[in-house]
Formats: structure tokens, C-alpha cells, sequence
């Protein structure tokens, strides 16, 4: 395979991908992907050409004559040619398939014979399929045979971007879901579902939501909210109202005790509904105005697209600080659905079987004995469940900063994507200099300065035995001109936005290059365009994934929980 021969090149000068990378002049995440396999680059192109040049500029530096630059470029070519299948976009399909549907890796494994370590590298891109179509036919079959729901087929047909119709039958759905996989020209590329998460994160604001709910203005009145002792709902629309009765009865009750709230039940039949939506919202708003704390566990055994709906709308209340999110590990029972809110007014549990969500009920109760069976219940599930994230808001600085330094300790490569440049890249004079310019009180230049001397410490800590790479924003005057980069301060919670002019930009920018050739193991990659412009991501591989919301108010997500770091490291951003 190309890789293989690249590698083997790579070996016999002796360079490695950052040497390469210098060489040649193409980004060292480009070739560090072109030496897993995740890419092959066409044949005769500019990228063969410079990998060629590159190689034998290494073996020239070290005298190898063996080493030609004809003889390389017919062999990669020859290899480029016949590797010449998108194997890049087929994973990635791939992997989407797996997340929107929750595949089971392990199962489709030993169903179809593979080994689960070799799934789990194609899915990560360190490895390609022998037989590509073999391997897209093969996990086709599998999905439309165990994956047949008709919410399930919704889902899939939705991604290829055709009609459920066409999937209707067994063979057809295998048919169409392997051609999707393997023709690049069978259907435009869908949406990821974790990037439009991602996008609705970067473009959210905190204060425009506020004012569209009119939350400051949301009046909790004193009055409770009267119903009998206890009443029973059945059927979707019923259901509808019990979940509402619920949040009323809270929202007015006079208890300050903490809502737990945990479902597994169906959710998107009841999303359609606009107008139940809204009003859930605003209930929940409700007690949130009112004070209250909610310990929320969500069900992550879900089709990815609802789980991903699921968090759209839980994010910005999360942001509230008044929210603790958790998940159960594993996957539970897939025939019977529960149902359990519980407050110090009243409680709501429910049940219905897996599909038949409309056959479903709930019974809501303020029965004092009743209520402390459901609270000691809650309090029981709690204990079994774990944190979905971390939320770091400003009245937490210090375990944000006790995060971040334990964290510099720890081993795992990093990769982080940044909607500006990093502030540990930054010199002290350029930062003196940069402050100065704004006449930032000495105090809190100070502090700024302090600042990124510890993050420069904890990266170059973190790069002494792991990898760092950054992917920054490259932008030109103009672009630059039209939406300015600002200093990075989120993770000390500035409230203020110091803007770069462009020449400032470009210092910086040329700092970070000479960072990236002086420290070890760190590397800084241009990206072709902001990936965001108000989030920041930092990867530590398989442990966790941070979310960074840069402007005010700032707030950090330290994300866990292994589908949705999978989601998010497979995401494909553009780079130099």
C-alpha cells in the first residue's frame, strides 16, 4: 500500500514526520495521515511531488544515495494509482453510521467474523479494509438486518439523503446502505450531526436566550399549583400533560429540595410537538428562576441524532451552573422504558415498552409516603450513575485550574482546534507590548501574564513524553479584517475581549511557528478556515474532550463519556 512504501521511505532516511514536514512543506498532520492511510494523495500531484522531494532532501542531508527522486516518484505513483479508492470518506461514513445508529461494534464483529480490533482501527482510521467494497457490503448487510426499526430506517435514510421508501425491504436497504458507503457520487455528504451540535454551540449566546424566554422577566407566582393526590396519564398526548403538571407543581410548590430527573422513554415522537416543547422549556426555566437544582441522568443508548437533539437542548441550561448532567454506564434492558422525576413537591414515573411509546403511561402523585419511595428511589440511581461532564463556570476557577495542572501530569497525545492563537506560543514581550498598547492596568496585566506563563508550563509539561498538536486559524488580511482574532484568556475568565490587530496577528502567528520548531513533541497546524469562532476544543485522546464557550459568560465542558469523545475526535477539519 502507499503508506506502507511511505513509511518505508521514511524509515530508510531516518526523518520523522515533523523532519518530513520541513522538508517537504506539507502540514505534518497531512503526512501523519498519509502514513496511517487514513489519505492517499492523487497520483502526480503537487503533494507526490513535494513527499518526493521532501524524501530525498532528508536522504541528501544524510548522504544516503540510494535513495532517487525519479525511482520514488514512480513507485508512489504506481501506488497512489491503485490505492487510488476514497477509503478516508468511506470510514467516515462509516463511523457516522456506527454513531447515529449506536452500533454495537463488538456484536457486528463477531457476527460477521471480523476481529474487533480491526472495526475499531477502521473506525479510527489507522487502518484501511483489505477488501473495501467486501468490507462496506458485509457491515450494509448487517445494519439492514439488525438495525431494521422503523426509526431506525428513518434515521439511516436520512443520512443518505433518500426517501424511507427506497429501504423498505431487507435487500434494499443493504443495497443502497453499501452503496452509500463506497460510491463518493451516490449522495452528497450528510450533515454531522456532532459539527451542527458543535455549530449551534459556537453560535449560541447565553444573554440573547435569556432575553428571547424573557427569563428575567419569568415571574414564579406563590400560589401552588393545585391537582389530586395523585392522577394517571395514558397515551402520548396525557403523557404530554403529566410531564407538564410535573414542572408546574415544582415550579410553585414552596420546596427547595433538588428535581432529579431520568428517562430512557422514547423522546422524538413528543420533540414534534412545537408547542409542548416551548412549554416544557419555559417550565423547566421556571424552576430554574425559582432556585433550583436538578441532577439530570440522561440515556445515551439512544440513536445518535436524538441523543445529539437530546443535548442541543440541555446545553444552554446547563450553562446556569444549576445543572448536574449524568450518565448510566452500559446498555440497559432494550424492551422495557422508564420513566422517573421526582422534587421535594411531587413525583412522576412512567413505563411503556420499547416501540410502543403511544401505549405508555404515567402516574403522577404527592403522596407523602409515595414521595419518599421515589426520592430514596432517585437517590438510588444516583448512586449508580456517573458524571456526564464537568462544568467549569467562573464561580469554579480554582477546580478548573486544579483540573488543568493535574491534567499537565497525565499521558495521552493532545489535539486541540482553536478559533485563535494559542496564549502559551506568545512571548513575554509580545504580551507586555500587546496589553501596553491597550493600557490594561498593570494588576491585571499581571494576572495575564501569569497566566499564560502556567499554560506555557503545563503544555511544555504535557509535550516532555506526549504529542500536542494545534490546529489554528491561518486567515489572510482581508479575512482577518472582516472577523479579528482576540487574545486567549477563556480559561481565566475574561471579561474582556483584547482584539489583534493584523500585524499583531501575524506576530504571533510567526511566534507559534518558532514554538512549534523549538518545543518538543508540540507541532501547530494551519487550518484553511476557523473551524469556530467561539469555541475551543482540546482533545486528550480517549480520556476526555473540553469544550471551551470563549465569550461571555465563559463556561468549559469537560466531556467524558466515550460515544461522545469518539464523535467529536472523528470529526475532519480542513488544514494546510
Amino acid at each position: 500500500m502507499f503508506c506502507d512504501k511511505l513509511n518505508e521511505y521514511i524509515n530508510l532516511t531516518g526523518c520523522s514526520g515533523k523532519d518530513l514536514s520541513q522538508h517537504s512543506g506539507i502540514s505534518e498532520a497531512t503526512i501523519s495521515r498519509y502514513k496511517s492511510g487514513e489519505r492517499t494523495p492523487k497520483p502526480n500531484s503537487d503533494d507526490i511531488k513535494k513527499l518526493c522531494r521532501g524524501l530525498c532532501s532528508a536522504a541528501e542531508e544524510k548522504h544516503i544515495i540510494s535513495i532517487s527522486y525519479r525511482t520514488v516518484l514512480d513507485e508512489l505513483n504506481k501506488l497512489a494509482e491503485e490505492n487510488s479508492f476514497d477509503c478516508a470518506a468511506m470510514q467516515k461514513r462509516f463511523n457516522m453510521l456506527c454513531n447515529v445508529l449506536s452500533v454495537n461494534v463488538a456484536e457486528m464483529s463477531k457476527s460477521l467474523s471480523y476481529d474487533s480490533s480491526y472495526i475499531s482501527r477502521i473506525r479510527s482510521g489507522k487502518r484501511r479494509p483489505a477488501n473495501p467494497e467486501k468490507f462496506a457490503l458485509d457491515t450494509a448487510e448487517y445494519t439492514a438486518r439488525y438495525y431494521d426499526s422503523a426509526i431506525e430506517k428513518k434515521i439511516t435514510a436520512e443520512l443518505m439523503n433518500i426517501s424511507c421508501e427506497r429501504i423498505k425491504t431487507t435487500d434494499d436497504y443493504a443495497r443502497e446502505l453499501a452503496k452509500w458507503l463506497i460510491d463518493e457520487k451516490s449522495a452528497e455528504s450528510p450533515e454531522n450531526p456532532m459539527r451542527k451540535f458543535l455549530e449551534k454551540l459556537n453560535d449560541f449566546d447565553l444573554n440573547e436566550y435569556i432575553k428571547s424566554i424573557r427569563f428575567d422577566e419569568l415571574k414564579v407566582p406563590s400560589l401552588p399549583f393545585q391537582f389530586p393526590t395523585s392522577k394517571t396519564y395514558y397515551g402520548i398526548n396525557e403523557m404530554k400533560n403529566g410531564e407538564l403538571d410535573f414542572l408546574k407543581s415544582t415550579a410553585l410548590s414552596k420546596s427547595k429540595h433538588n428535581v432529579f430527573m431520568c428517562s430512557d422513554m422514547q423522546m422524538d415522537d413528543m420533540a414534534e410537538d412545537i408547542d409542548f416543547s416551548k412549554r416544557y422549556m419555559f417550565g423547566l426555566a421556571a424552576m430554574l428562576k425559582k432556585g433550583l437544582h436538578l441532577d439530570v441522568v440522561h440515556n445515551l443508548n439512544r440513536p445518535f441524532l436524538e441523543l445529539m437533539y437530546g443535548l442541543e437542548c440541555w446545553i444552554p441550561l446547563y450553562m446556569t451552573g444549576q445543572i448536574s448532567p449524568y450518565y448510566l454506564k452500559g446498555v440497559h434492558n432494550q424492551i422495557y422504558c422508564h420513566f422517573l422525576n421526582v422534587s421535594g413537591a411531587a413525583a412522576l414515573t412512567g413505563e411503556s415498552i420499547s416501540g410502543c411509546h403511544s401505549k405508555g403511561k404515567y402516574y403522577l402523585t404527592k403522596n407523602k409516603d409515595e414521595l419518599k419511595y421515589y426520592l430514596e428511589r432517585a437517590n438510588c440511581i444516583l448512586k449508580k450513575a456517573h458524571p456526564l461532564m464537568e462544568i467549569y463556570r467562573e464561580d469554579n476557577i480554582s477546580g478548573l485550574n486544579a483540573f488543568l495542572l493535574a491534567d499537565s501530569h497525565t499521558s495521552g497525545n493532545r489535539e486541540n482546534i482553536l478559533s485563535t492563537l494559542p496564549i502559551y506560543t506568545a512571548t513575554e514581550d509580545f504580551l507586555t507590548r500587546f496589553l501596553d498598547r491597550r493600557n490594561v492596568p498593570n494588576e491585571e496585566k499581571q494576572n495575564i501574564l501569569s497566566y499564560a506563563l502556567s499554560r506555557k508550563q503545563q503544555i511544555l509539561e504535557i509535550s516532555k513524553n506526549n504529542s500536542v498538536t494545534d490546529e489554528i486559524p491561518y486567515l489572510t488580511e482581508k479575512e482577518f479584517n472582516e472577523h479579528p482574532l482576540l487574545l486567549s484568556l477563556s480559561l481565566m475568565f475574561s471579561n474582556k475581549n483584547f482584539e489583534y490587530s493584523y500585524e499583531e496577528y501575524s506576530e504571533h502567528m510567526r511566534l507559534t511557528k518558532d514554538f512549534s520548531s523549538r518545543a518538543k513533541n508540540y507541532s501547530a497546524v494551519q487550518t484553511r478556515q476557523n473551524a469556530f469562532t467561539n469555541i475551543q476544543i482540546m482533545i486528550h485522546k480517549n480520556e476526555y474532550v473540553m469544550l471551551s464557550k470563549d465569550k461571555a459568560p465563559t463556561v468549559h465542558f469537560v466531556i467524558r463519556h466515550p460515544t461522545l469523545i469518539n464523535a467529536i475526535e472523528n470529526l475532519d477539519f480542513p488544514v494546510l
